[in-house]
């Protein structure tokens, strides 16, 4: 079995010296063990399947699902879950998936090793004509991959969860999503085939790739890596030079999973730096883009800031700064061209800490401390706003808690704190494989997996 606790190779961020305050490590173990209790609540124990958000009637996503199997060891080290429970829980969602409907009609489950987006909790069912969605194929393949690794035991079931895994990552055919031999759709329909959309620009597709180019049945091609950065957009913003993507999802989700210190793509190294050092010069742009505050909304600035995908206010627009603001409910912000109606993710802001913790530590604490009982209200919900009129004063907070954020959260903050899922990545041949393959070298790939 994995030793969990021995030094990597590269030390976690949270071990830097200075880099904690007293109480933060307290703080830092409420927020990820109250993320982590999402998906002890809202998973359908029969098949595994977990609720998109924490609101009544919610569908499943699957990239949910993703998130709750690589949150599962993270639960069993921390002691919030017995190992065995976490082992049925994982086993119940691959069980279901190796044995759903991959027919691919209006109401299956999935096609050619993907997935929909969403699913009925109950039956797993397609919902809500939703697409087969590449990405969130992606993210729920890295659960399983990540589950996989940490339960490695020779007992019964966790030798049968590793051969399920491994079945249902060679299922997914990578191959046939790449469009003309180039970049990966987005998603396909079987009322009209593949969306008029692929994975072009930087974006959270990152870790598609590499587990596309890293499959050993239908893989990318190599020119599929080749073509996506191809699309990539590199800028100067506020003194920063990095691959520009706007929300902070994007310089995040990726790095939920893959170590990206130390090692570089041919894109990367032309630059000098490498994808951590891209998130963390990110990181710095959101707080930079707060602090001058250019469209005057209420309450950005040092301590409050993260845009990202996540929920924001639908009420009618109203007057800021001599202009009058509409709002976008549901969207993905970004900075520093927007869009932008005054709605921060705290999530977001949390997630950031292992790119720039001596920025986003006492971003965190002030968010909590807003609140009233310090329990982290505006960094568990899905975006706040303090320009929008809201129900109470200080604006406007979303209502229930998305799976997605509570994810992230576990990850991330685990990340931080130890390093233990992108130790467990480490280890994966096909994640090295795949990151060889896109042409990435040094740091860790330049030594040989322990296993």
């Amino acid at each position: 079995m994995l030793s969990l606790f021995k030094s990597p190779p590269l030390a976690p961020p949270g071990k830097a010296p200075g880099v904690m305050a007293p109480g933060d490590e307290a703080m830092l173990d409420g927020l990820q063990h109250a993320a982590f209790d999402y998906f002890i609540a809202r998973t359908n124990l029969s098949n595994g399947l977990v609720a998109d958000t924490s609101r009544p009637n919610s569908p499943s996503s699957i990239a949910a699902v993703g998130f709750a199997l690589s949150a599962y060891p993270v639960g069993v080290e921390r002691g919030w879950i017995v190992r065995a429970d976490a082992v049925e829980r994982v086993l119940s969602a691959l069980r279901f998936f190796s044995g759903s409907d991959q027919s691919g009609t209006t109401t299956a489950t999935g096609f050619r090793g993907f997935y929909f987006h969403f699913l009925d909790i109950g039956t797993g069912r397609r919902v809500w004509q939703s697409e087969l969605s590449s990405i969130d194929t992606a993210l729920l393949i890295a659960g399983m991959l990540t589950a996989a690794l940490y339960f490695d035991a020779e007992s019964a079931a966790e030798t049968e969860l590793r051969h399920l895994a491994d079945a249902l990552y060679r299922r997914v055919d990578w191959h046939w999503a790449q469009r003309d031999g180039g970049a990966v759709s987005q998603g396909w329909k079987p009322e009209c085939g593949f969306l008029n959309y692929g994975w072009d620009g930087y974006n959270e597709a990152l870790l598609l790739y590499v587990l596309g180019l890293g499959s050993p049945t239908h893989p990318l091609t190599d020119a599929s890596f080749e073509a996506w950065t191809l699309t990539y957009q590199w800028e100067n913003i506020y003194g920063h030079d990095y691959l520009y993507a706007g929300p902070l999802f994007v310089h995040q989700f990726s790095h939920a999973w893959i170590d990206f210190r130390g090692i570089r793509d041919q894109f990367m190294r032309e630059k000098g730096i490498d994808y951590f050092e891209n998130s963390r010069r990110a990181t710095l742009v959101q707080r930079d883009y707060a602090i001058r505050n250019p469209r005057g909304f209420t309450g950005y600035g040092q301590d409050r800031w993260g845009l990202s995908a996540g929920d924001g206010p639908s009420v009618e627009p109203q007057p800021v700064e001599g202009r009058r603001q509409a709002f976008y409910g549901y969207a993905a912000r970004g900075v520093p061209w927007g869009p932008d109606d005054g709605t921060i993710a705290g999530a977001s802001t949390l997630a950031s800490i292992v790119f720039a913790p001596e920025i986003a530590l006492p971003a965190v604490r002030a968010m909590v401390a807003a609140r009233a009982g310090g329990h982290g209200e505006w960094v568990r919900a899905s975006g706040f706003n303090e320009t929008a009129h809201g129900p109470v004063d200080g604006g406007w907070t979303s209502e229930g808690e998305f799976a997605l954020d509570q994810g992230l959260t576990v990850l991330m903050v685990e990340n931080f704190r130890t390093g233990l899922l992108w130790r467990l990545m480490r280890e994966s041949p096909s994640i090295r494989t795949g990151l060889q393959r896109a042409g990435f070298k040094g740091g860790w790939l330049a030594t040989k997996a322990s296993g």
